[in-house]
């Protein structure tokens, strides 16, 4: 209803802020039913031909919303340029009207998905795209006051471009974030050296190699490393140790091939 009311307001007023705000609504829409979808789909149960589940979906989701993000505000950024250099009147009754019905919808949303944007890279998605509206919807009502009784068309423009380089620097963050795991990076609050050395510290362990750190979804850390420990009886004490180094790292999964001696060569 909202989406429906910005689009027309804002073909009425000719502003493109309010359109700018009515197209980052249409893929807040889509982000918004592809986050819920995926929220369901990462919680059903795991098979035997998917052994982690569907977790991995969330930063699929988180991915798609982010590289929309980036590609609906370099369309914006394009058409307000073309608007400082040209600027067009702007009907500011309407663009007012809507824009401050807009920002009473953003309102809402964000507050809902708050809480759980700083667990989610999913939820982050659609948290930023709603925010992205709200910031919008201010940035518009500001324009169209600045329109209206300071005569200044270049607001309407200049509104639409400083709410997209916001929405531009989340977006790229999110999408960073996303391809980060899905490369397999080395999650950027832990250090592999000092990891590497809190392992090989064990007592009865040689050297420590072939370690990994990634990301299997948002807040799941995963680490497999192989630990050369020549006493056998000092096996399963080591194993336990070394689960203790990476739940201290933060690392709920963590896989350690005990090895009597190194049995191929390192690669990491």
């Amino acid at each position: 209803m909202v989406l429906v009311a910005e689009i027309v307001g804002g073909w009425l007023s000719n502003s493109l802020a309010l359109l700018a705000d009515a197209g980052h609504m249409l893929t807040d829409a889509g982000a918004l039913a592809l986050s819920l979808f995926v929220a369901w789909l990462a919680r059903q149960p795991a098979a035997p031909e998917k052994t982690y589940g569907y977790v991995r979906w969330e930063i699929l989701a988180a991915l798609i919303n982010g590289a929309t993000l980036l590609v609906v505000s370099a369309g914006i950024v394009w058409e307000a340029l073309g608007r400082l250099r040209t600027p067009e009147p702007v009907e500011t009754g309407v663009m007012l009207a809507v824009a401050v019905l807009g920002l009473i919808a953003n309102l809402v949303a964000a507050w809902l998905l708050h809480a759980g944007a700083s667990h989610s890279l999913n939820l982050r998605g659609a948290y930023l795209h709603v925010l992205g509206d709200l910031l919008g919807s201010v940035a518009t009502i500001l324009a169209a006051l600045a329109v209206r009784w300071l005569a200044w068309p270049l607001a309407d423009p200049i509104a639409s471009i400083i709410v997209t380089l916001l929405i531009i620097r989340g977006a790229w963050r999110l999408t960073r974030e996303a391809v980060d795991v899905l490369v397999e990076a080395t999650p950027r609050h832990i250090s592999v050296p000092e990891l590497r050395e809190a392992l090989a510290a064990i007592t009865g362990v040689t050297e420590v190699h072939d370690l990994h750190v990634w990301t299997l979804t948002s807040g799941v850390v995963a680490l497999s490393a192989h630990v050369v420990v020549p006493d056998g009886a000092r096996h399963q004490q080591v194993l336990e140790d070394a689960h203790a180094v990476a739940e201290r790292f933060g690392i709920a999964h963590s896989t350690v091939q005990l090895e009597g001696q190194v049995l191929k060569a390192c690669v990491a």
